[in-house]
C-alpha cells in the first residue's frame, strides 16, 4: 500500500478531518464516512483498525472538552445494548462484510429521515426516551460501530428526535461512542487490527483528527439549535443515499 502516495495522504486527512468536526457533534453521524472513504485506498478492514487509535484520541479530546454538557440519562439506557451489539459484532466479525453492513446501515438511516417528516415523529419529540428502543438502538449502534465505525446513525434515530441543546448533543455523543470505542480495543488486537502498520498511521493522522475536533467546537457553540438540526438532518439524509449506493454497488455488483 502506498503510504505516501499524495491520493492516500488526501483522502486520509480529508476522512479524518470528517470524523474530527463530527466527533465534535457540527456534522452528526457524517463522520461515519471515515472508514468508507479509507477504503477507497486500503482494504476497509485495516482502516477501521487505523482509525480506531485516532477515534480513541479524539473522543478523549471531545468528552474532556464537553464533560460538563452530558445527558447522563440517555447514556444509561444505551449503554447496555451496546455491549451487546459489540460483542455481537465481535462473534461476527468473520461472516459480515463491510458492504453488507454499510447497506443496512443506509437502508435504515434513510428510513428515520423519512419517518422524520412524518407527522408521528413530531408528536414523538421531546418525550421521555423509551428503555426498550433505546437499548434497541444502542444495541446497533454497538454493532455497526464495531464492524466500521458507522455507529451514527442507529445513535442519532433515538437521539436527535430529543432536540437536546447542540452542546448536550456532543457531549452525550462525545462520551457514548469513547465508552464503545474503548471496548473495542480488546477484540481488535485479538483480530489483527491493531498490527504496527496500522498504528504508525493512526500516529501520523490524530494531529489532523484533533484539528477537526477544534475547529468543530468552535463552531458548535456558535450555531443556532435550529440551524444545528436543521443541517444534521440534511446531512445525515445525504449520507444515507451513499451508504445505499457504496453497500448496494459491493453486495450486488461486488464493489
Amino acid at each position: 500500500m502506498p503510504v505516501f502516495d499524495p491520493y492516500f495522504i488526501a483522502i486520509a486527512v480529508i476522512a479524518v478531518l470528517i470524523v474530527g468536526l463530527s466527533k465534535a457533534g457540527l456534522l452528526g453521524s457524517l463522520g461515519m464516512v471515515g472508514v468508507p472513504l479509507l477504503s477507497l485506498v486500503m482494504p476497509a478492514r485495516d482502516a477501521a483498525g487505523m482509525m480506531l487509535p485516532v477515534l480513541l484520541a479524539m473522543d478523549a479530546f471531545a468528552v474532556w472538552t464537553y464533560r460538563k454538557e452530558v445527558d447522563w440519562r440517555i447514556l444509561r439506557i444505551m449503554l447496555p445494548g451496546a455491549a451487546v451489539g459489540t460483542i455481537a459484532g465481535w462473534l461476527l466479525w468473520a461472516f459480515v462484510s463491510d458492504d453488507a453492513v454499510l447497506l443496512f446501515v443506509g437502508v435504515v438511516t434513510l428510513l428515520f429521515i423519512l419517518d422524520a417528516i412524518l407527522p408521528l415523529r413530531k408528536k414523538l419529540e421531546g418525550l421521555p426516551p423509551s428503555k426498550p428502543w433505546g437499548t434497541f438502538w444502542g444495541g446497533f449502534a454497538g454493532f455497526t460501530s464495531f464492524i466500521s465505525h458507522t455507529g451514527g446513525p442507529p445513535f442519532q434515530i433515538y437521539v436527535l428526535p430529543q432536540r437536546l441543546p447542540p452542546a448536550v448533543y456532543a457531549g452525550t455523543t462525545s462520551v457514548f461512542f469513547a465508552i464503545v470505542n474503548t471496548a473495542k480495543l480488546v477484540p481488535y488486537f485479538f483480530l489483527g487490527q491493531l498490527n504496527v502498520h496500522n498504528l504508525q498511521l493512526s500516529a501520523a493522522l490524530i494531529p489532523v483528527g484533533i484539528v477537526g475536533v477544534l475547529v468543530g467546537i468552535f463552531l458548535v457553540r456558535r450555531i443556532s439549535m435550529k440551524w444545528f438540526y436543521r443541517i444534521a438532518y440534511w446531512l445525515v439524509f445525504i449520507l444515507s443515499l451513499y451508504l445505499v449506493y457504496k453497500g448496494a454497488s459491493g453486495v450486488f455488483f461486488g464493489g
